[in-house]
């Protein structure tokens, strides 16, 4: 099921994309399933909001590409490397990203992001996708500048607007290794690759984040970026598109 947060007549709900149309649900299904209302709404009269706002956190995996960590001079870490974001950078498709006036460079960083669905502590690799609630699409939005200069990277990934996600959640999505992850500015490739190149696959992360970090239902975990990575700037439209996921589509802008 591809599950939507939207708003529609001034209220914000949930639904299930069906074709041309949203089914809505009487609920977050996360906490209160799929009861539904009998309501169906065609996609044209709603706006689709990030699919997911985390009550608790938002983490992120470093540097899981090889190719990316050797584009900015870094070695992969033998383990995860995780790093938090707070949920105030979370925006939705369409939203505008705000190039901080304190940052003179911006970056995208197209993701996969998992949704955590239940309670997950110490979780072994063998169940840890038994944990997800489902995927959607990411932009770890970065002030490379700031994560150089600041030394630790809460500022320079924490933004408000750094964490774009959507366009809507895919329960029965499988992140397997020829799945292709493409960052797009203004109609132009600039990440192209797959969940094959991670170094530490979804189960892995979900399973070491664990055992760090209680993980409850509505986190994100964002699986790291491809190689590409690199600056825009007012005007552009960055895209993120991810097969079986879709497309995030934002528009950026300065404060």
């Amino acid at each position: 099921m591809r599950i939507a947060r939207f708003s529609h007549q001034d209220a914000i709900r949930y639904g299930i994309v069906d074709e041309g149309e949203i089914v809505v649900l009487a609920g977050d299904p996360m906490f209160a399933g799929f009861e539904t209302t009998g309501e169906r709404i065609p996609l044209g009269e709603i706006a689709l909001l990030a699919p997911v706002i985390p009550r608790s956190k938002i983490i992120g995996i470093a540097r899981n590409y090889r190719d990316h960590a050797a584009e900015l001079g870094n070695a992969v870490p033998e383990a995860p490397m995780m790093f938090l974001k707070p949920n105030t950078s979370v925006i939705g498709p369409g939203d505008a990203i705000v190039r901080p006036s304190e940052s003179e460079r911006t970056d995208y960083e197209g993701e996969l992001a998992a949704v955590i669905g239940r309670v997950a502590k110490n979780v072994s690799a063998e169940d840890a996708l038994d944990y997800v609630f489902g995927y959607t699409i990411g932009n770890d939005v970065t002030a490379r500048d700031l994560q150089k200069t600041d030394g630790q990277w809460a500022r320079a990934k924490g933004f408000d607007t750094f964490c774009p996600l959507g366009p809507a959640i895919e329960t029965e999505f499988d992140p397997a290794p020829e799945v292709r992850i493409v960052t797009r500015v203004n109609d132009e490739v600039r990440q192209d690759g797959t969940l094959g190149e991670m170094v530490h696959d979804v189960a892995s992360f979900i399973s070491y984040a664990s055992h760090a970090f209680t993980l409850l239902p509505g986190d994100v975990i964002l699986a790291g970026t491809p190689a590409g990575v690199g600056p825009f700037v007012a005007g552009d439209v960055v895209e993120v598109e991810i097969t079986g996921l879709g497309i995030l589509r934002n528009t950026v802008r300065d404060a």
